[in-house]
């Protein structure tokens, strides 16, 4: 290769070099380059993180019965087998183990992920901004309401139709089942800024220019 093809393919590059930068430059400017976040709220992470923080939240929900129950001289898992009344009848308030509370205890903490969903956004989405008090008083609020809504506007009719018994209703004081729903509200709560989505820092500064 001589000195002047060598000259011309340097001269070449150096022209392809100036056209990409100034492709990118355009791309920069129209703000389009790697700017993939949503410019509102973003549902789709919030539900998947609502999904996570709510599978913590009822860990720590159920750690608390396991320890509760304890306390008082029951079975640890005497919240999982009432629970599985809905589907087995009397007959899961006989359980001292196996599969079926392994499978409850399963079940309890995806019923948690479905549930976390609608606080972590409710929080996420309307009281972003607020203080730590307020939060407290609509994390509390929800989980109150969680627990009024499901034991007395659902369970209390629907498992007697279904199954012939109201095991749970009757089973749980209702102390212990609205203890059970504030502590998962308060998890929820304190968790809750794990779930926040924070845009990249590149569309920060392409937001502020």
């Amino acid at each position: 290769m001589d000195t002047n093809e060598i000259t011309n393919k340097r001269a070449e590059l150096e022209r392809l070099r100036k056209q990409i930068a100034h492709l990118e430059g355009e791309l920069a400017a129209s703000g389009t380059a790697n700017d993939w976040t949503p410019s509102g709220y973003y549902t789709t992470y919030h539900v998947l993180a609502g999904m996570v923080l709510g599978l913590i939240a009822a860990s720590v929900s159920l750690i608390a019965n396991v320890i509760g129950a304890a306390m008082f001289g029951k079975h640890p898992l005497e919240l999982i087998r009432v629970y599985l009344t809905f589907p087995m009848g009397e007959t899961a308030l006989e359980m001292t183990s196996g599969f079926a509370l392994a499978a409850g205890c399963c079940l309890y903490l995806g019923t948690g992920m479905i549930g976390g969903i609608p606080f972590h956004m409710i929080l996420s989405r309307f009281f972003d901004k607020s203080g730590l008090a307020l939060r407290f008083v609509v994390a509390t609020i929800l989980g109150l309401g969680v627990w009024i809504v499901n034991f007395y506007g659902v369970l209390s009719w629907l498992q007697p139709m279904l199954i012939g018994g109201s095991w749970i209703v009757d089973q749980v004081p209702w102390y212990v089942a609205a203890f059970t729903h504030l502590i998962f509200g308060w998890a929820m709560l304190a968790v809750d800024q794990w779930g926040r989505f924070v845009p990249p820092s590149y569309s920060r500064e392409r937001s502020a220019t």
